[in-house]
């Protein structure tokens, strides 16, 4: 014969499981819910990029193309971004010609110095950095620039006054970023390779022509091509990620800075994407 006590604590026990395993439920369903909307925002996320890309590709090919913005922006992208790419170069150059000059010297391998920084120059470093250098100069100004335009209104006043906001704001920027960032790219390499010949004559002495000749007699056209083709690459991710971060941008003053962060990371993030995948396929071609 079972005891009242025995069946009140019986009760009570199977009240507290079912309590317990209802909020465990319900627990596991908000976060699924979480879930579901987080993987639906990101969907909707890739859908609106798709679709900027789209309408970017069609005002492109437009017979209205903005030919004196797209100067402008050459200009702002290209022009005033020679100061900070002018530093990069020459410092890039400088320190791994420092950094390697001892090891090539316990090596007896200090000829093969020029020939070194200059492939690792043009293949990698020269490319990789600028890029990620004007991913924070260009990227953040292109998010910020149009983030505060979408803020005080001046996009949804193109739109109203039928200015196709697209083709005047976006597509400008995005193609000069493409056709200027493999220019400072080059521009880089060329300090980059000056940086070094000074930083081996920090301690030694070696003439510009015969550092030249040591430094260009190794690099092979196959060394030039791939690393200069990714180039229009990385400038087309930083003038999409730019535009698209800033035009997308929400009403709050505080979405101007976001835009303009996010654009930095999001463009340096990609810059590396494209880059590893230019590397596996160069050496695919080269294998």
């Amino acid at each position: 014969m079972d005891l009242p006590f025995t069946n009140g604590i019986s009760k009570v026990f199977i009240m507290a499981g079912s309590s317990f395993l209802k909020r465990q439920l319900v627990n596991l369903g908000d976060k699924t819910l979480q879930a579901t909307h987080a993987v639906k925002d990101q969907f909707a996320i890739v859908g609106n990029v798709a679709i900027f890309i789209a309408n970017g590709a069609r005002e492109t090919f437009s017979k209205q193309f903005e030919f004196k913005e797209f100067a402008y922006q050459c200009y702002k992208v290209g022009v005033k971004t020679l100061p900070l790419i002018s530093i990069t170069g020459a410092i890039m150059g400088l320190v791994l010609t420092i950094q390697s000059r001892p090891v090539l010297i316990n090596f007896g391998a200090l000829s093969m110095l020029p020939g070194m920084v200059a492939v690792s120059l043009i293949r990698e470093m020269g490319p990789v950095i600028t890029a990620l250098i004007c991913a924070g100069k260009i990227g953040s100004g292109m998010g910020a620039e149009l983030g505060s335009m979408r803020v005080t209104e001046q996009i949804d006043a193109m739109e109203v006054s039928s200015t196709n906001p697209m083709r005047f704001l976006v597509v400008p920027r995005v193609l000069a970023a493409i056709f200027m960032v493999p220019l400072l790219v080059l521009y880089a390499d060329l300090l980059g390779i000056l940086g070094s010949w000074a930083g081996a004559n920090i301690k030694g002495d070696l003439s510009f022509a015969l550092f030249f000749s040591q430094a260009f007699g190794v690099v092979e056209f196959i060394d030039f091509l791939p690393a200069f083709i990714k180039t229009f690459f990385f400038g087309a991710v930083i003038g999409i990620v730019g535009t698209y971060q800033g035009y997308s941008a929400g009403r709050g003053t505080e979405s101007v800075g976001i835009a303009a962060n996010k654009a930095v990371v999001v463009a340096s993030l990609w810059v590396i994407v494209v880059d590893v995948i230019a590397v596996q396929i160069t050496d695919m071609m080269t294998s």
